[in-house]
């Protein structure tokens, strides 16, 4: 009986030495070696890469359905509207004003002339347009494609190398993806980027819109300005010529008297009215071709220009990662040397395998 107690003692106290040592087998932290993490830097650099030829295929069809809105709400109302006979008239009537507060100033009618025709063309054309689609919001949303896109790869890369959550956050947290410089929020890791929700809530990122959104001729600042001047250089042109000619019949008015007078004019206006008709074509066709080739030439620049175009945020954070990603990889390269075989023989020196060579593409 003594000795089954002191076998069941012994089983016990042999059962609870084991327990510890299988715990801390279970919790034993998962060691990633070196190359491995080589090897999934260099995927996620090349997931980036990816993610930016997806997303200007995204962003391209959306600049594309902007460009034929804007199109459409020029052809339907903004034209219609400038080459209209009381518009014109009012036009040659700002003019002539312009021209006679303008001093010694050269070409001020037409740049006062254009002033007002740009604040009409955001109210007619560009403003309604901005409310189904622009490029200040297909700016946010290819960026958020992006790292939409991006955050998809690195899962899936983690996975097929078996890198916990927590390694992986951490190494993602070593990566700059925004660095704008002082304050500190004006800064941020890649694991806050892809975590932050929705995007606009991180401040380094708010930054980085405000500087993109803000820059010239940046994605805040659309419109045909190029054209504009142009059409309001000839009108201005054309409209001091009639003003000029205007005058010999203002002249004939007032000679003849109030009821004469008034017919008089009266009539020029008809033969006004009825000549601009006769011109109407030709003035739309030209507005038409002044805007339409400056704004496709604005349409190109807001496609791809890399700094203030509605992919400049997408390059930016790609820019970064992969640049960071290059910077870890050249510093991580392996620099053990084996040992000399023998007395006398040269040092054999390991070269870097393929996964070390990696440098980011531009």
């Amino acid at each position: 009986m003594g000795l089954r107690v002191l076998i069941v003692v012994m089983l016990l106290v042999l059962s609870g030495c084991s327990t510890p040592q299988r715990v801390r087998e279970a919790v034993a932290p998962v060691v990633i070696s070196p190359s491995t993490w080589r090897q999934v830097d260099r995927e996620i650099a090349q997931a980036s890469q990816q993610a930016v030829l997806q997303v200007k295929v995204f962003a391209r069809g959306s600049m594309e359905h902007w460009r034929i809105r804007v199109y459409a709400v020029t052809e339907e109302t903004f034209i219609p509207w400038f080459s209209s006979y009381w518009t014109q008239e009012w036009m040659a009537m700002k003019v002539s004003w312009y021209s006679l507060s303008a001093g010694d100033e050269e070409d001020m009618a037409a740049k006062r002339l254009a002033a007002y025709l740009q604040k009409q063309y955001q109210e007619q054309v560009l403003a309604p347009v901005a409310v189904e689609i622009d490029p200040d919001a297909i700016l946010g949303q290819a960026t958020e494609f992006y790292i939409e896109l991006l955050d998809k790869q690195i899962q899936l890369i983690a996975q097929r190398y078996r890198v916990p959550a927590a390694q992986l956050n951490q190494r993602l947290n070593g990566i700059k993806a925004i660095r704008l410089g002082p304050p500190p929020a004006r800064d941020a890791s890649l694991y806050q980027v892809l975590r932050s929700k929705p995007l606009n809530s991180l401040p380094a990122y708010s930054a980085l819109y405000q500087q993109i959104h803000n820059a010239p001729a940046g994605t805040g600042e659309v419109s045909s300005e190029a054209g504009i001047v142009s059409v309001a250089r000839q009108a201005s042109e054309k409209f001091e010529a009639q003003m000029a000619g205007r005058g010999i019949t203002s002249a004939a008015a007032a000679v003849a008297g109030k009821v004469a007078g008034a017919v008089i004019s009266l009539g020029a206006a008809g033969f006004r009215a009825i000549a601009h008709e006769s011109d109407r074509a030709e003035t739309e066709a030209q507005i038409r071709q002044s805007l339409g080739k400056e704004f496709d030439q604005a349409w190109l620049k807001l496609m791809n220009n890399t700094g203030n175009g509605v992919m400049a945020g997408v390059y930016y954070l790609a820019g970064q990662v992969e640049g960071e990603l290059g910077k870890r990889a050249t510093q991580e390269l392996p620099t053990e040397v084996a040992a000399p075989q023998a007395q006398g023989s040269s040092v054999s020196v390991p070269q870097p395998g393929p996964d070390s060579q990696w440098t980011p593409q531009p």
